[in-house]
């Protein structure tokens, strides 16, 4: 069983260990109503200029007026359907005539509707990536009654492809959840041992469909030869709205669409124009920026944390272990056996001071509950980054705030004040 630096083990389904504070799901979303409060008073007081988005995430609604009047259930779907199947597939590398395409209320609704699909119970799926699967694909499984093996990079996976006989999908996540990305000849590999089988290839592709053709110079999604995939359309050049957009052979798409309809996990039919609006707005250069902006905080931050700023080719990371165990050293505990909270709360406990003392949303925020730990900075708007005060003072935001966190790491009941209000 895996385990964080100070032995706790991590939690079902999660790469990361829960506590006594942050204890399931439901006290995820309690810290999440915690953090409305928040925003609901700094707008109240200073306006909507008062929250800085540096979640690398677009979660707005990209609406024209003239837009508005169709965006309706019945009447979206009769204007746009053509025009969102060709741009969709313009922009993951697919082909008229062979795909097909469909819209998600959530990248994670378009990964289970696939395994509800493809994959019965007691078969194996194999999880490939270049670190570990999302928890939104462990969960598909496990839902089905699949079994999932997840492997790290082609070897780990050549190994499981040869000992397991019962594989009926392979998930192929090109941009790990640590943003480390498999390379090209490996993704071609890969997919090429799982159809020399006959085995089914499904692309998690949140936001590797962008980064890896504008920023890896790698082919676009369909282009890999996988049979379908999806990815998310508020992650890293689009603007929104949060969807899940999937492409793929017709005849599995058009399965999928109709279990999906069934279970209402198809997203509704008057998001259309706003998603039209983001693929059109899209551009590889707009990536790249955001990318370059990155950089220069990470620069900023390494600065004053040095080596436990992690960085990949396209995002900066502080792991949720070095937080706990930075509050501790400051907080003169660095010799301490057993730590008072696990390293998830210290990162929530981070991401609430920023908010409520900078007005900085986090990624943290962004989902229920969060697919790591680990503190992100990713793909933050230049404009914004500006508007705060440039790399530098976001830097000190950070290195202050921890600095807060040190004075509140060995008193649990201020850590549960300061996330539940």
């Amino acid at each position: 069983m895996k385990t964080d630096r100070f032995g706790n083990p991590s939690a079902e389904a999660l790469p990361y260990a829960r506590g006594a504070i942050l204890t399931s799901t439901e006290d995820d979303f309690r810290k999440l109503q915690q953090a409305g409060r928040i925003i609901r008073r700094r707008i109240g007081e200073n306006g909507p200029e008062a929250i800085f988005n540096f979640t690398g995430l677009e979660h707005g609604l990209p609406l024209s007026g003239e837009d508005v009047p169709f965006a309706h259930d019945e009447l979206a779907p009769a204007l746009y359907t053509e025009r969102l199947r060709r741009l969709t597939l313009e922009h993951l590398g697919g082909s008229p005539d062979r795909h097909d395409v469909m819209l998600f209320n959530r990248l994670t609704a378009a990964t289970l509707a696939t395994h509800l699909v493809l994959v019965k119970p007691g078969a194996v799926v194999i999880g490939v990536s270049a670190s570990h699967s999302h928890p939104s694909v462990i969960r598909a499984a496990a839902h089905v009654g699949a079994r999932l093996v997840d492997t790290k990079g082609v070897e780990e996976f050549t190994a499981v492809m040869e000992r397991e006989r019962e594989v009926a999908l392979v998930v192929l996540t090109r941009l790990a959840v640590t943003y480390e990305a498999l390379s090209v000849e490996a993704l071609q590999q890969i997919v090429r041992l799982a159809h020399e089988r006959d085995i089914l290839v499904y692309a998690d592709e949140a936001g590797g469909a962008r980064v890896g053709p504008a920023i890896l110079e790698q082919p676009r999604m369909l282009e890999l030869g996988v049979n379908l995939g999806a990815t998310g359309l508020d992650k890293y050049g689009t603007r929104g709205p949060r969807v899940g957009l999937m492409a793929g052979e017709k005849q599995l798409v058009a399965r999928i669409r109709a279990r999906a309809w069934e279970f209402g996990l198809e997203a509704r039919p008057l998001l259309y124009p706003a998603v039209i609006r983001s693929l059109e707005a899209y551009t590889p250069e707009r990536v790249q920026a955001l990318v370059d902006s990155t950089k220069q905080v990470a620069a900023a931050l390494r600065a004053l944390l040095g080596s436990r700023i992690h960085e990949t080719p396209v995002i900066a990371e502080l792991p949720a272990d070095d937080i706990l165990e930075l509050v501790l050293e400051r907080a003169g505990l660095s010799a301490t056996p057993q730590a008072p909270i696990v390293p998830y709360e210290a990162a929530a406990a981070l991401a609430m001071l920023l908010l409520r003392d900078y007005g900085i949303l986090a990624v943290h925020f962004a989902a229920l509950p969060p697919g790591t730990a680990d503190f992100l900075f990713k793909f933050m708007p230049p404009d914004t980054v500006e508007r705060f005060g440039g790399p530098a003072a976001f830097a000190q935001a950070i290195d202050a705030s921890l600095h807060k966190l040190a004075g509140l790491v060995t008193q649990p009941e201020h850590i549960r004040q300061l996330l539940f209000g």
